[in-house]
């Protein structure tokens, strides 16, 4: 597959999500007084993508050059180019998706100065990292054939450092650069396709795909096995870089044997995944408001849920964010500039959901994901709650 990108793509315009002209999807389990008010949420799938485009104003296309000659399907030559945004120069660059303990790597710096794990019993490597991203890479170009993705956006935490075996008897002061090995346990990466946008409630989503890899979830003493991934497709909120996953945008457990069969789970995902249903879950939460006092009662009941007896827990709805981030939340509950309260003290659903997509992003890269999603179902659960369903009244009394 050729997967460089045509410089004709400058004439790329954003792409609004269309209604198709099927029938909207009904969505169970909820309970809105007035769904009038809420905007069909729109959506343009890969089939029936308009071709109508503009040059993205803040993401340039960059070219994937794609080595066949190796055994594995998905691998870039070190020498890719990096990201260079075309914003204006006094912009301040956007927070990453993730902080937490993370580095931002470029996808050269993985091919080049890492090295790759391998199963120590039969000596077999390991799907590395960057075949990982160029793999979804791959993925992403079949399912949106029409449509320039954004350079990855790399993440790493928990680097594991080694030496070359000429510098064994060497102090680690007298190390020299060729001497050192390294490579990470946990990388999370996002790629953007800017030209496939929403808004909701003001603020611009795009559609962005991604995943997380950890080591440490691996037995690498062992002999090779499948290997463990997590993949998602869903929105960043591009006015705080947060994460919007839904459940069958996210595949917690993807486990594989090479880099074909991750490029083709990863496929799979994506065509299954329905935006459209995810879209209008997101502007349904804008219909519906917290009290400052039933904000209160969830930041204490948040608290005290992480020391219910276990037999208690299990008759409540999961909440799997910790004291830390609910502390965030209370603090972002006045003073964030994007999602606090209102004069009033109310704040809607959807601001609420995204003071949790906020603080998670202090989260380490291996929980990151099943926290974001957590976060999205809690706060669907929060707004069965205020229309009749009682799973969440605990949170809230």
């Amino acid at each position: 597959m050729d997967t460089t990108y045509n410089n004709s793509k400058a004439e790329e315009k954003d792409i609004k999500f269309h209604s198709v002209d099927t029938p909207q999807k009904s969505i169970k389990d909820y309970f809105l007084d007035d769904k009038d008010e809420i905007q069909e949420a729109q959506i343009l799938y890969p089939s029936a993508m308009k071709t109508e485009i503009k040059p993205d104003s803040t993401t340039e296309s960059q070219a994937f050059f794609v080595d066949k000659s190796h055994g594995f399907k998905s691998t870039i030559l070190p020498k890719v180019k990096e990201y260079v945004k075309r914003l204006n120069p006094l912009e301040e660059t956007p927070s990453p998706f993730i902080v937490a303990n993370t580095l931002d790597v470029s996808l050269s710096h993985l091919h080049t100065d890492c090295i790759i794990p391998v199963f120590s019993k039969d000596n077999e490597r390991t799907i590395s990292h960057q075949e990982f991203i160029e793999s979804v890479v791959e993925a992403a170009q079949r399912a949106f054939p029409q449509y320039s993705l954004s350079q990855p956006e790399v993440r790493v935490s928990h680097q594991i450092k080694g030496r070359t075996p000429d510098a064994i008897h060497m102090n680690a002061k007298d190390l020299l650069d060729h001497h050192k090995t390294i490579y990470y346990e946990r990388m999370a990466f996002l790629v953007r396709i800017p030209s496939l946008t929403e808004e909701v409630k003001g603020n611009k989503l795009t559609l962005c795909i991604g995943g997380v890899r950890s080591y440490n979830q691996e037995n690498l003493y062992s002999k090779k096995t499948l290997e463990k991934f997590k993949f998602f497709i869903g929105f960043q909120n591009r006015v705080c870089m947060n994460m919007c996953i839904s459940t069958d945008g996210f595949l917690e457990n993807m486990r594989v044997s090479n880099a074909l069969e991750l490029e083709n789970k990863a496929l799979e995902v994506m065509q299954n995944y329905n935006a459209e249903l995810h879209l209008m879950e997101m502007k349904e939460l804008t219909q519906d408001y917290l009290s400052e006092h039933q904000f209160a009662q969830l930041i204490g009941k948040s608290r005290l849920y992480q020391h219910l007896p276990k037999g208690e827990k299990l008759r409540i709805p999961e909440l799997n964010f910790n004291d830390s981030h609910i502390n965030t939340m209370a603090k972002d509950y006045y003073e964030d500039q994007n999602f606090s309260r209102m004069e009033d003290g109310r704040i809607n659903l959807w601001n609420v959901f995204n003071l949790f997509t906020q603080a998670n992003k202090s989260s380490y890269i291996d929980t990151f994901l099943d926290r974001n999603l957590n976060a999205f179902e809690f706060s669907k659960g929060l707004q069965k709650t205020l229309n009749g369903n009682s799973d969440y009244h605990w949170f809230l009394s």
